[in-house]
């Protein structure tokens, strides 16, 4: 650690028993944000309302002077500026996005960080050159292990220096299958500053952690990359001293749009009687959707959701997909539920899959409502 950096950069740590939500969170809250749940009704979120999470400053960029450079093991490295990417054959994804801390204020106990609720996700259209090509342009060397990507955002975390910087396995960038995409657009205009702008990474089915914004280098490694990103944050630990896991692929999740209309502090939903269609829409990074389940009783029964079919066009299969279910609403208070599984066979926990770092919580959603007696007011 950096004379003088532990002044200002602290451990990671977890609240105590009664520790509410401190002032460093609320900071972080301010500058990040969720998605509002009723925004679920759109199939392409309106970039506005997808979520956002910035670790450091969002660095000011000039599109017509950032350059990318391509180098490590590499038989012919790369500068390329804007124009020349977007000159490029390119593809456009339809692609979910969750961040790997959503639901990480539902814990108990608490990890301090960005309180996530269960709104950090959205769902782009995303359009800029696959990886694959550009390396294969390139010219990886065969001792390729990692493939490193670089932001223009810098900072200093747990007393570190650094830029954000996050890796891929050589055989994930290259791959095919998940087209790995240097996105410049998203939802056919160019990238907003806060999703990271002039240039980002897109990496269908992994957290937000592995979608490197402000993309300005990428280093070809024939070793393993020790970042602090890869090897000290998102990693699924349950005490300080362990390697723990990676975060990679998202979980399956299904949420819900809040039915009703909300009480302005507190959200709580009120309902009338009658008819309610529940809608929401669910996904899974490790596998398509093979069903959503709905419960009216807080869990204690379920009954299955309407889903839509899979996408005909196979651009969008790391899309989130709708699911709706009728449900009759009697004067009286609920909590309604959503679960999904995917083809793997993963299913959403009731309860949360606790670690130290709050990631990759996909328990089921709770949604109070009370249905009032008698119709609304005239």
């Amino acid at each position: 650690m950096a004379e003088g950096l532990g002044e200002v950069s602290g451990p990671a740590r977890l609240a105590g028993p009664e520790e509410g939500i401190g002032r460093d969170e609320l900071a972080l809250a301010a500058r990040n944000h969720g998605l509002p749940l009723e925004a679920l009704r759109h199939p392409v979120t309106p970039p506005g309302l997808h979520y956002v999470l910035t670790h450091y400053d969002i660095p000011w960029a000039d599109g017509e002077e950032w350059t990318l450079t391509v180098g490590g093991r590499v038989r012919r490295p790369l500068e390329l500026d804007v124009a020349a990417l977007r000159a490029r054959p390119s593809v456009t994804l339809r692609v979910t996005l969750e961040c790997a801390g959503n639901g990480r204020a539902l814990l108990s106990p608490r990890p301090v960080s960005q309180p996530w609720l269960t709104g950090a996700v959205g769902t782009a259209d995303w359009t800029g050159v696959p990886l694959r090509t550009l390396l294969a342009e390139a010219g990886v060397g065969p001792d390729a292990v990692d493939v490193v990507f670089t932001g223009a955002d810098h900072g200093v975390e747990r007393g570190v220096e650094q830029d954000y910087e996050r890796a891929l396995p050589v055989r994930t960038a290259l791959g095919e299958e998940d087209g790995v995409l240097l996105a410049h657009t998203m939802n056919g205009a160019p990238l907003p500053p806060q999703h990271g702008y002039p240039l980002r990474l897109v990496v269908p089915g992994w957290y937000g952690m592995a979608h490197v914004k402000w993309l300005r280098r990428i280093t070809v490694l024939g070793t393993a990359f020790t970042g602090f990103q890869q090897t000290v944050a998102y990693r699924l630990r349950q005490e300080p001293g362990e390697a723990g896991e990676p975060v990679t692929r998202i979980a399956p999740r299904a949420l819900l749009v809040p039915p009703g209309f909300p009480d302005f502090m507190s959200r709580a939903r009120v309902l009338r009687p009658g008819p309610v269609l529940l809608e929401g829409r669910a996904w899974s990074g490790r596998a398509p959707v093979t069903s959503v389940e709905v419960s009216t009783d807080d869990g204690a029964t379920w009954r299955p959701a309407e889903l839509e079919p899979p996408p005909a066009d196979a651009r969008h299969r790391w899309a989130w997909r709708r699911w709706t279910f009728p449900w009759t609403a009697a004067p009286g208070r609920y909590v309604l539920c959503a679960r999904a599984a995917d083809a793997l066979g993963n299913r959403q926990p009731v309860r949360p899959p606790w670690n130290r770092g709050g990631f990759a919580n996909n328990q089921v959603q709770r949604q109070p409502v009370l249905c009032l007696a008698g119709p609304g007011p005239a």
